[in-house]
């Protein structure tokens, strides 16, 4: 059975779930596994704050990539 096949699958017996707890558990499950599988986490305030401090200074300091210059370098990624 291909992935789309069981992805369907599931869908079909996740809308036959009435059980509220069961339902919370697979919302916590793949919301977890969509944070692994993006690399992402989200940031403390403090880390949030910390970053916003950096690239201020980094502004002040000219540290910055123009656009057209991002767009170049993006374009030779692939």
């Amino acid at each position: 059975m291909d992935l789309q096949t069981r992805k369907l699958n599931f869908i079909k017996d996740f809308l036959k779930l009435e059980s509220e707890k069961a339902i919370s558990h697979l919302e916590k499950l793949l919301q977890k596994e969509t944070q692994k599988s993006s690399g992402l986490k989200p940031m403390t305030m403090n880390e949030f704050q910390k970053r916003i401090d950096q690239s201020t200074e980094d502004s002040k300091k000219g540290r910055l990539t123009e656009n057209d210059d991002l767009i170049s370098e993006i374009e030779k990624w692939s």
